[in-house]
């Protein structure tokens, strides 16, 4: 067998090679200065720094050694850095006050104050005793809000009192402006408490678990200890969620009063101070835009999206100024109407004007809007279902304009002014890089970062070969090829990579794959490694999305067979040495494919794996497969259980004994019926670690048992 192009332990360093680019960029308020969080030494540690748009001046801006570790967070914190799939430390969040050069900086012993570059840090609240979550400032910038042992407050952005302007929390069940569970992981919602544009109030969400029973885990890897979450499982009650208005001053909140509603999915102020919920029901068939008045509470429906299969939520609501020529106290909005998501323009009253864009390609995001001048900034693939790029449409509707040039994937942020923007861009030949460009024109302003990363250079990683195929069904599949370094003709054993669940692309021309070291690290041990898009991944439109519609597992197995096939016919691969890993629904996944199709996989590694649907959480698991009590022969299919006894293959099951999000009951469920069926099985697991591997020496012995895995059994 080869040798490794490079040591296992470069797979389990953090972050991947050439990711190390710099994020949060923030424009100050009515200056030319652009800050982010970087780190120098291309670790997770990051500090502020800050670039002179005029000048071209970079310079540290502020430097805490008091900064976030995975030690020194409180229990809530660090489940809400789960929650957002947050690795990085030291500073990890800050926010500049609307006006002026005030910055906020949450540390985990306090919320900080710097007035502006080189200022010394001024604490304004010591919180080593009680965590202080989601701090921000009142656009006014005058106060400070957070959220602290369940209730909200506020305190001068000068210093001074706290005051505590919710009341009624209750101890682990009812709490005042903080998301709730499935919000934070299913609806990308983290948010539970929203400032009215006059500063004078605050919206936020009353969440009540009691009706939820307490799910336990038991930490068993030091001293015996326990976590209660208060899990939603499908077909079990949700949270009983209600959203407040509240002076800043305190006293009684108003309650608004729309009519039953299963989930609060997003909350925004309207310019002209009322409030506005989008509301879905159970089955997230229905969505409701209502807009609330906040003096009586009472509600009216702007617009209603319905659909066949699924509401797919997103973050593109952008409401209009009142005082404007055109569409007064209008709004931009998105929908999945058409089958693809694009952008649509409303008035005031909630009545479509226009579409804005349209075709089989998908808008993703809304970078900013120019009301003055009538345009929508969106990122979306127009040109490439693979890339992403931003554009510029009209209120006519008009052929949306590209701006951004370089083939590949660019996130944007647009600075308030509407003058520039930052532009991260990376392919599958280019790390991430940063550059400041003209709005207008999508020229070059300067550069902010050029990828220095060593690592790049010292691995030599070559991109995968980006191919397409079809599918049993005629469909058009995206995938990507690792093939060996080696120029040797004999047929290879194959490892397919798989994910393949909803809301989620792996395949895109982007530097991820090229840095996705364990398919690397096993390219170089002469496999072939094989990364395909199945239908009910993300960004091919709903009718490609839904087709796993309550029977998953099913057609994303179908898939992956077809393109190992696809690799046979083409003398790629050996069919009898086929392997494939994933992890969360990639371990779902990489189970079904070897019960499933025993007689095209021989080994599975799968990493915290659901295992029956039951056993998730109601938001995302009856999106897609509805009620358990009303989809049985669709829950008992899609069931890993129900296939084991078809399993030939070899089986590694790998899972941290605290993961809070598939909890570890789904493999103690699983490996009872390998029991019960006689299946050789090996397990691996991880005592005190969550979902994904945090601690170094953790990873680093998973990769290695993985590899040996591997081996063992292709």
């Amino acid at each position: 067998m080869p040798k490794p192009s490079f040591p296992i332990e470069e797979i389990a360093r953090y972050p991947a090679p050439g990711n190390v680019a710099p994020g949060a960029f923030a424009f100050r308020p009515h200056g030319s200065l652009l800050t982010y969080l970087y780190s120098p030494e291309h670790s997770l540690s990051r500090q502020i720094y800050a670039l002179d748009i005029k000048t071209g001046e970079r310079r540290l801006f502020l430097e805490s050694r008091a900064g976030v570790t995975e030690e020194n967070i409180s229990r809530p914190e660090a489940l809400r850095r789960e929650r957002q799939r947050q690795l990085a430390t030291g500073i990890t969040q800050y926010e500049w006050a609307p006006k002026g050069d005030r910055v906020l900086i949450p540390l985990p012993d306090g919320l900080y104050i710097q007035e502006g570059l080189g200022a010394p840090l001024r604490r304004i609240l010591d919180v080593r005793d009680r965590p202080a979550l989601d701090a921000r400032f009142s656009p006014d910038g005058k106060w400070i809000s957070y959220v602290q042992s369940d209730e909200l407050y506020v305190v001068p952005a000068e210093g001074g009192v706290p005051r505590q302007v919710t009341h009624g929390a209750k101890d682990d069940s009812v709490s005042h402006g903080l998301a709730e569970y499935v919000a934070q992981e299913e609806m990308d919602r983290s948010r539970g408490y929203w400032w009215s544009p006059d500063s004078k109030s605050i919206a936020f969400e009353e969440v009540d678990e009691s009706r939820i029973p307490p799910y336990r885990i038991v930490r068993q890897g030091r001293d015996i200890s326990g976590e209660d979450h208060h899990y939603p499982f499908a077909g079990q009650p949700n949270a009983a969620v209600r959203l407040g208005v509240v002076s800043v001053q305190g006293g009684e909140p108003v309650w608004m009063q729309p009519e039953a509603f299963e989930y609060l999915a997003r909350v925004k102020w309207m310019p002209d101070g009322s409030l506005t919920a989008q509301l879905e029901n159970r089955e997230q068939t229905r969505l409701d835009l209502v807009r609330f008045d906040i003096g009586t509470g009472e509600g009216r429906v702007l617009l209603t999206e319905r659909s066949d299969t699924w509401i797919n939520l997103h973050d593109m609501f952008r409401p209009l100024p009142v005082k404007r020529r055109r569409y007064p106290g209008g709004f931009i909005w998105a929908s999945e109407v058409s089958g693809f998501m694009h952008l649509y323009l409303y008035d005031a009253a909630g009545n479509l004007v226009r579409a804005l864009t349209r075709g089989e390609w998908v808008v993703n995001s809304i970078a900013g809007v120019d009301s003055k001048h009538d345009v929508v900034y969106f990122t979306g693939r127009m040109d490439s279902a693979l890339e992403t790029h931003l554009y510029a449409v009209s209120f006519d509707g008009e052929t949306p304009r590209r701006i951004t040039r370089e083939p590949g994937m660019h996130s944007v942020t647009i600075d308030p002014a509407l003058k520039y923007f930052v532009d991260v861009h990376d392919s599958p030949t280019q790390p991430p890089h940063v550059t400041l460009r003209r709005l207008k024109t999508g020229s070059r302003v300067r550069k902010v970062y050029d990828n220095d990363d060593p690592r790049v250079k010292e691995l030599r990683l070559r991109p995968p070969q980006f191919v397409q195929m079809r599918n049993r069904e005629g469909v058009l599949l995206h995938a990507a090829l690792y093939e060996p370094h080696t120029a040797s003709k004999k047929l290879r054993a194959a490892v397919i990579y798989v994910y393949g669940g909803p809301h989620a692309q792996m395949v895109t021309h982007s530097w991820n794959l090229t840095a996705s070291l364990r398919a690397q690290y096993l390219r170089g041990l002469g496999y072939v490694v094989f990364v395909l898009d199945n239908r009910g991944s993300a960004n091919r439109g709903l009718a490609f999305e839904s087709a796993i519609q309550h029977d998953m597992g099913n057609c994303e197995v179908e898939d992956q067979v077809d393109g190992v096939r696809w690799l046979v016919e083409r003398d790629i691969a050996d069919p009898s040495r086929v392997g494939v890993y994933g992890w969360s629904y990639g371990g779902y996944m990489a189970l079904m494919c070897l019960c499933r199709a025993p007689d095209v996989f021989r080994m599975a590694v799968a990493g915290a794996p659901v295992t029956h649907w039951d056993g998730y959480d109601t938001h995302y698991t009856e999106r897609y497969m509805g009620a358990p009590a009303e989809n049985r022969d669709g829950y008992r299919e899609s069931s890993v259980m129900s296939h084991v006894g078809s399993m030939n293959g070899k089986l590694l099951l790998v899972h941290g004994l605290v993961d809070e999000n598939v909890h570890f009951r789904h493999t103690a469920r699983l490996v009872n019926a390998l029991i019960q069926a006689r299946k050789h099985y090996e397990l691996l697991l991880f005592p005190d670690e969550r979902h994904s591997p945090r601690k170094l020496e953790d990873r680093i012995y998973m990769e290695e048992q993985i590899r040996d895995f591997v081996v063992r059994n292709l």
